[in-house]
């Protein structure tokens, strides 16, 4: 059975004028258009493809990738508004996707970039947008452990911090406090899991958690130290961008890292900046 909106792997069935013809099962023939053709492509060969439902309502297939698929979530950008409809936004393929004002939390414009979850209307086939994040969510306590990576989409700025879909399914939340840099609505990032709430919401961190994040980031600032002859002009007030674009971590995982290579007698501070003490023994 094909999945509408989803890739499938599908069998050529046959090549006509218009495109090959692939197998969607329960005698399902489903029209790839020659334009997605892979040169050398013949009957019998299997193609990766996303199916949807083209502008007269027919099972078509293509090789392009959309930006979102059914079920995921995505910021992408409203380029038409009918005002009979909703709003309708470029997702990489042919046939725009429908926003329909039903599914719009607030009106749109054009140029306007939104976050939307992609549906599959089970009853039509047709695959639309819509704004109302929450009714697609999963509200069940995920079973993430704590310091886990995760895929985040940053949906919302709030005065705690950033809300992000974690894994197209769950809700969670990036704290100010825990974060070196600003972020961007529509910005996707790899975080990690500090705690799951019972709640179902997601603490998350951009930064791994405990001793799993300082053992790699001291070994990394050791290894900046030896190849710089041992000085550094990076310290505990230097600038949180500037510790993120270098190490790739927030400020506060900085000075962790610092406070625990100073402890080890590792680092003396030099106001600004570091210098590597030698092991006891060698010079």
């Amino acid at each position: 059975m094909v999945n509408i909106g989803k890739r499938n792997t599908l069998r050529v069935l046959r090549d006509t004028p218009p495109g090959l013809y692939l197998d969607g099962g329960n005698e399902l023939a489903i029209l790839l258009p020659g334009r997605y053709i892979p040169p050398g492509t013949v009957p019998g060969d299997s193609l990766d493809v996303f199916v949807y439902l083209d502008s007269e309502d027919r099972l078509v297939a293509t090789t392009e990738t959309p930006l979102a698929m059914v079920g995921e979530f995505a910021d992408l950008q409203v380029i038409s508004v009918n005002p009979q409809i909703g709003a309708f936004l470029e997702w990489g393929l042919a046939k725009d996707l429908l926003l329909p004002f039903r599914e719009q939390e607030k009106p749109l414009r054009v140029g306007q970039r939104v976050i939307v979850g992609l549906v599959l209307d089970p009853h039509s086939n047709r695959i639309f947008a819509t704004t109302r994040l929450g009714r697609h969510l999963n509200l069940q306590p995920p079973t993430y452990t704590e310091s886990q990576p995760v895929n985040l989409l940053i949906t919302s700025q709030t005065p705690l911090g950033y809300n992000a879909i974690v894994e197209n399914a769950h809700r969670g939340l990036l704290y100010h406090s825990n974060l070196g840099t600003a972020l961007t609505v529509g910005q996707k990032v790899q975080g990690f899991v500090r705690k799951v709430r019972t709640d179902g919401k997601i603490d998350l961190s951009l930064d791994i958690g405990g001793y799993k994040r300082v053992a790699p980031l001291t070994d990394q600032i050791l290894s900046a130290l030896q190849a710089n002859a041992g000085r550094l002009a990076f310290d505990d007030a230097s600038a949180p961008q500037e510790i993120r674009d270098k190490f790739g971590v927030s400020k506060n995982a900085f000075k962790q890292a610092l406070g625990a290579l100073y402890k080890k007698r590792r680092i003396r501070f030099l106001k600004p900046g570091i210098e590597l003490i030698a092991p006891t023994g060698k010079r």
